[in-house]
């Protein structure tokens, strides 16, 4: 069953009446409304959602980051249905996928955003919340390069301890030749020959 979104939204609000989240509508044919939080309120949302017996998230399915270097496109995707101020800057967006399991309802989409995409890149963790989320925090920390405070072990989880930058930022340039690409191939291979001695 689809959550009510706007219902959702004022039950948090009742119960977390300094928190700051607004309701986010999606105009694409899936029409999966969203709730966006602020980063210092986001543990307290989900234990809310968790908790409160006729909410019931129990279930975090799915974690996901979402680089947006140009914020007017991630206000396109989720529309603000409040009056709240547009982002200065780029920023890097972790996106949660809640549901009840008592109560087949889901998912309740929760948004989070960073300050920027450089500096101000820390997103609070909800492993203590959702033991689901370790290993995709993990995963969002490798590939986008959010710092998620307070996870138990926030290291690489795909690409080596050493490799820099992360892959699936927008403006990610891939090297021409990999660290451990042990016979490179097609066009790895082309790129890679540039960088080898030449044949006497």
């Amino acid at each position: 069953m689809t959550p009510d979104t706007a219902a959702i939204l004022s039950r948090l609000r009742a119960s977390l009446p300094a928190a700051t989240v607004a309701h986010r509508r999606n105009p694409g044919p899936a029409g999966q409304d969203s709730l966006l939080v602020a980063p210092a309120d986001l543990v307290a949302v989900c234990r809310c959602l968790r908790d409160t017996p006729d909410l019931d998230f129990d279930l975090l399915t799915n974690v996901t980051g979402v680089d947006w270097p140009e914020p007017v496109t991630a206000d396109a995707v989720a529309v603000p249905l409040e009056a709240t101020p547009a982002a200065a800057a780029g920023f890097l967006e972790v996106v949660y996928h809640l549901y009840s399991t008592a109560r087949r309802v889901g998912p309740v989409v929760l948004r989070v955003r960073t300050g920027d995409r450089q500096a101000q890149v820390f997103v609070p963790s909800v492993v203590a919340v959702y033991r689901s989320a370790e290993f995709q925090e993990r995963e969002i920390f490798d590939l986008f390069g959010v710092i998620f405070s307070g996870h138990p072990d926030l290291r690489r989880i795909l690409m080596w301890d050493d490799f820099q930058d992360h892959p699936l930022r927008k403006d990610y340039v891939a090297p021409d030749d990999y660290q451990y690409e042990p016979t490179p191939h097609d066009a790895v291979l082309a790129k890679a020959q540039q960088h080898y001695p030449a044949k006497p």
